[in-house]
């Protein structure tokens, strides 16, 4: 079965395919920004062809001091972060008022083979439409969901479209910022371009691997 990588641009997305020039049956796009645009363009890819694994991919915000700029993270968890409700009583998850979803879950043997294979962290990678600027939102955001390392913005729509199709979902993020107040002196875009290439890299044979499974 075929492998489905969705990133969110163009850039993402060559760093990943030169990275995996060498591995068979993968196929890489950029997606679009967002969970909408991530979900429905991973979802039609998902209907014209069968895949075996869907991975979504990319660069991401970081947060310290667990997940600093140029390391990578693999998602044990994929949340939407922001779907739901503002209470009085604060911020309250789809769930919990008794519809949908906000997290999934990807295979744990994959995600344990991920970071053995690339020396990431594993830990919660949360999806938001609106990214996050201030240390007040970071904070807030850290304290809702403990086991977070990473925020981005398309992880929970791509994986809203594999669990429609049937398909297991990964998410790895190479971390470009740190989670909190909008500082673009402090992105390190190209760093986190080349370690989520090198990490894919290391990343071949365990994809293969899962291909043959």
């Amino acid at each position: 079965m075929r492998i489905l990588v969705a990133t969110a641009v163009p850039v993402e997305r060559d760093a990943v395919a030169r990275a995996l020039a060498g591995v068979t049956d993968v196929e890489v796009i950029a997606a679009g920004v967002g969970p909408a645009r991530a979900a429905a363009a991973t979802a039609t890819a998902l209907a014209a062809a069968p895949y075996g694994l869907v991975v979504s991919a990319g660069i991401a915000g970081g947060f310290l001091p667990d997940a600093p700029v140029g390391s990578l993270v693999v998602a044990d968890e994929i949340t939407a972060a922001d779907l739901g409700a503002e209470t009085a009583d604060g911020f309250v998850p789809v769930t919990e008022l008794g519809f949908g979803t906000v997290s999934h879950r990807p295979p744990e043997a994959l995600v344990r083979d991920a970071v053995a294979a690339t020396g990431a962290r594993a830990g919660a990678v949360l999806t938001v439409s609106t990214v996050t600027g201030t240390a007040a939102r970071a904070a807030l955001l850290k304290d809702r969901h403990p086991t977070a390392l990473a925020e981005a913005m398309e992880g929970f729509g791509v994986a809203e479209a594999a669990a429609v199709h049937g398909v297991p979902v990964l998410e790895i993020r190479a971390v470009s910022n740190p989670v909190g107040p909008r500082d673009r002196a402090a992105w390190r875009i190209g760093d986190a371009l080349e370690a989520l290439a090198e990490g894919f890299g290391k990343l071949a044979p365990v994809l293969e691997s899962w291909n043959t499974v």
